[in-house]
């Protein structure tokens, strides 16, 4: 069904201004992704919800995927996806198409959205990630990095995802319901060395959050 202008029914009016003003996002999967980067030469892993879902194996609906890969690939990504993908930096909400005239992504842009050209849908918003000496860097305290093999994992299907006590300290923040139904989900599958980290973790960047009390 569809509402106002041809946009489907349902919408917020947050979702319904950002989709007149930018267009409308499609449901990627990480299989798309694995689609889209088949032969990119860069490493790159799922982070979100989807990374959960991989863990646990319980289903649950997705707005999006979250890829990641590091900030200094980005340039390797825009010319793996020349042609078929254009790319855009969103700074904030203040998005810019990277080109060969114009390839540098802003500083400040911590994200890169992808489609197909300007009449089709975003597909993936994909989140660079800083490295320091090759290590992932922690975007929630950037005083910390770990191995890349540290904190992902590669399931049966080849794809990286991030690993779920790692992307539980990120939705720790919010802790939205889709969050809270994450930790639920995930909570008796993690190992004690996963439970101890997501805890001091969380302690160590929000003290006093009520997750605690959960994984102690």
């Amino acid at each position: 069904m569809w509402g106002v202008e041809g946009y489907p029914e349902g919408l917020d009016a947050a979702e319904l201004g950002f989709q007149r003003l930018y267009g409308p996002w499609k449901v990627s999967t990480p299989g798309d992704a694995r689609r889209v980067l088949e032969g990119y030469d860069g490493a790159w892993w799922i982070a979100g919800g989807w990374a959960i879902e991989a863990f646990t194996g319980v289903r649950r609906e997705h707005e999006d995927v979250d890829v990641s890969l590091w900030r200094r690939d980005v340039e390797k990504l825009r010319l793996h996806l020349k042609g078929s993908y254009d790319l855009w930096a969103n700074a904030g909400g203040r998005i810019q198409p990277l080109t060969d005239e114009r390839p540098e992504q802003p500083e400040d842009a911590d994200q890169i959205w992808l489609r197909q050209h300007a009449l089709s849908a975003w597909e993936f918003d994909v989140v660079v990630n800083p490295d320091r000496d090759g290590r992932w860097v922690f975007r929630r305290d950037p005083s910390l990095d770990f191995a890349l093999d540290e904190i992902t994992w590669v399931a049966a299907d080849g794809i990286r995802y991030l690993n779920p006590e790692v992307a539980l300290a990120y939705k720790a923040k919010l802790a939205r319901p889709k969050d809270e139904a994450d930790l639920a989900s995930a909570l008796p599958a993690l190992t004690d060395d996963q439970r101890h980290w997501l805890a001091d973790m969380i302690d160590h960047l929000h003290p006093g959050h009520p997750w605690c009390t959960h994984l102690r």
